[in-house]
């Protein structure tokens, strides 16, 4: 079967030697063999063919094995030693040696077929056929096998290429969790130091405003009948109430940012919430002269909240009205009724609030005034800590403003108590009457000398009989000879600290039968808790409130043990 021949245009021509020291057989064997698919080259001698074969690739050899000078076997011999040429199929052409013998040796140098002149032109073309697709299959192995070593080359490169950008992948991805670890290290660290910080604070800036306070409530005992010392001693008490509020402000801040602020939830009516609230800023409002008008729905709302936590959101609002207004402004809260939430809105008369800073007001530190023009004083805080309260009670708050000059209104959503909870709600707003409390013997121990001095004189204008003491060690003396009924101990003392002093004082005979009350700037969470395991009955934070004072000195008065008779 005669394989088909591939088209001119479909194929590369493919080299084919002929050998023959004869320019007739050369010309015969061109004829017999002309074809488009081939690109006949001839070569008269031994010579001329190896020259042929340094130079070119042949699909097939067609050699005369009767030459002068070297023979077609020896020509055959010296092509199968070159590694280059050594697979190129031979066809030997001979007249002359046609015996078995001489057929063996042609075959044994190698070649592929052995013809006898005059050569049949059919045969001859077919073999050569063969020989040349063969050839072709071969190349086209080569450069498929050829591109397939390149693809499969490709193919790991690029798997080494992914190999490396995935090491490079982990190791940015270690390294950036790393520097994330070490950076929320810091923002920790960060973090501690200013809740230290503001601790610190909070109890550096106390200190000094206790003895400030004292003298305001002193000043009022002894000089009530003068104008003068009356108001100079409301204008101080003012400012001291400000400086606390800013301090348990910034204070109730970071407790809330650590978690520590736990909600003491009860059944109660929004009326009495807005009632203390109103109440703990009346004394501005009416300093103001402004205008306060409460809308209450004739139904009685009830929430399920702190009513401490949230009347202390809803005054940080009030007050802010009353502060942002000229004097002679107007208030009006109302109170309304949607579905499940009760709506609370604080409208005034104020300043105002730009329209782009009505989301911002709401960020720590933000405040309505610039800089330089801001002249109510404030730390930026009581909007934000007013959010987060209400927001700890699944409430909302958001704020509206027509600009500067047009006033604003603040509009908190909170959940209301669910129907079936019927429990009776407390009365608010409404503070137990004080016992009397009669004449005590106080010990007042404090590094301060201020606050002591202050402190002893106020409480002995109160009639009880009082010894002040500058440090821990001091008080123990004074308990053997003095034998106070009520101890009031600061915490922060060089040598001997308050919580030892008082675990000390505990130890000695008698000493379970004393009221121990912590007066101190430290006013954290943690701080009552230590107090009360180092035995204190009472923690007070400074500045502390005349009428706190006067309501421990009462709770002391009746919470005192009977001494046991002889």
């Amino acid at each position: 079967m005669t394989p088909e021949n591939p088209t001119p245009a479909a194929v590369e021509p493919v080299n084919i030697l002929l050998v023959d020291d004869e320019p007739v057989n050369l010309t015969v064997l061109e004829t017999v063999l002309e074809d488009a698919g081939y690109r006949l080259i001839h070569a008269s001698s031994g010579e001329q063919a190896l020259l042929a074969l340094m130079t070119h690739e042949f699909a097939v050899l067609v050699l005369d094995v009767n030459m002068p000078d070297m023979t077609g076997f020896e020509l055959a011999t010296l092509i199968k030693q070159r590694r280059k040429t050594a697979q190129v199929p031979i066809i030997f052409l001979t007249a002359y040696f046609n015996d078995e013998q001489h057929v063996a040796a042609g075959y044994g140098t190698g070649a592929v077929d052995y013809l006898h002149k005059p050569v049949n032109v059919d045969i001859l073309r077919s073999k050569v056929a063969v020989f040349a697709d063969l050839y072709r299959k071969e190349r086209a192995l080569q450069a498929a096998n050829s591109a397939l070593q390149g693809e499969v080359a490709e193919r790991r490169s690029a798997q080494e290429r992914l190999r490396l950008l995935n090491e490079t992948l982990e190791r940015r991805v270690l390294d950036r969790t790393t520097a994330l670890r070490a950076s929320e290290s810091e923002l920790r660290e960060a973090n501690r130091r200013k809740d230290e910080f503001l601790a610190i604070l909070a109890h550096e800036l106390r200190n000094p405003l206790a003895p400030v306070g004292y003298a305001v409530r002193l000043l009022r005992l002894k000089a009530a009948a003068n104008p003068d010392v009356e108001r100079a001693t409301q204008l101080i008490d003012r400012q001291v109430k400000v400086m606390g509020r800013l301090i348990d402000d910034l204070m109730d801040v970071s407790r809330i940012s650590q978690g520590k602020i736990e909600l003491q939830r009860q059944r109660i009516a929004i009326a009495g919430v807005l009632h203390d609230a109103i109440e703990g800023v009346r004394p501005l409002i009416d300093e103001a002269s402004h205008t306060l008008k409460v809308d209450l729905p004739a139904e009685e709302l009830a929430l399920h909240a702190d009513a401490t936590r949230l009347s202390q959101a809803f005054m940080n609002l009030i007050h802010n009205a009353a502060k942002y207004m000229d004097k002679g402004g107007r208030i009006d809260v109302g109170v309304q009724r949607e579905a499940s939430e009760v709506v609370v809105s604080f409208r005034d008369t104020g300043i105002g609030i730009a329209t782009d800073r009505l989301d911002s007001i709401f960020e720590m530190f933000s405040q309505v005034e610039t800089a330089l023009s801001r002249s109510r004083g404030g730390l930026g805080i009581g909007l934000s800590l007013t959010r987060r309260l209400l927001e700890l009670h699944g409430g909302s708050i958001t704020a509206r403003s027509a600009g500067h000059g047009q006033g604003s209104e603040f509009i908190v959503r909170l959940p209301l108590a669910d129907a079936f909870e019927d429990a009776p709600m407390p009365a608010q707003g409404v503070t137990p009457a004080a016992k009397p409390a009669g004449t005590l013997r106080i010990l007042v121990a404090d590094d301060s000398r201020d606050c002591v001095e202050t402190l002893t004189e106020l409480l002995t204008a109160l009639g009880h009989t009082v010894r002040g003491v500058f440090s821990g060690h001091e008080a123990m003396r004074a308990m053997k000879d003095f034998e106070p009924q009520l101890v009031l101990l600061d915490i922060g003392m060089p040598g001997l600290n308050g919580y030892d002093t008082c675990r000390a004082i505990r130890g000695q005979p008698g000493g379970a039968r004393v009221v121990m009350c912590a007066v101190t700037g430290w006013g954290q969470p943690d701080d009552v808790r230590k107090a009360t395991e180092a035995g204190f009955d009472e923690h007070l934070v400074k500045p502390v409130d005349p009428d706190a004072l006067v309501a421990l000195l009462s709770h002391a008065r009746w919470s005192l043990p009977a001494k046991p008779t002889p």
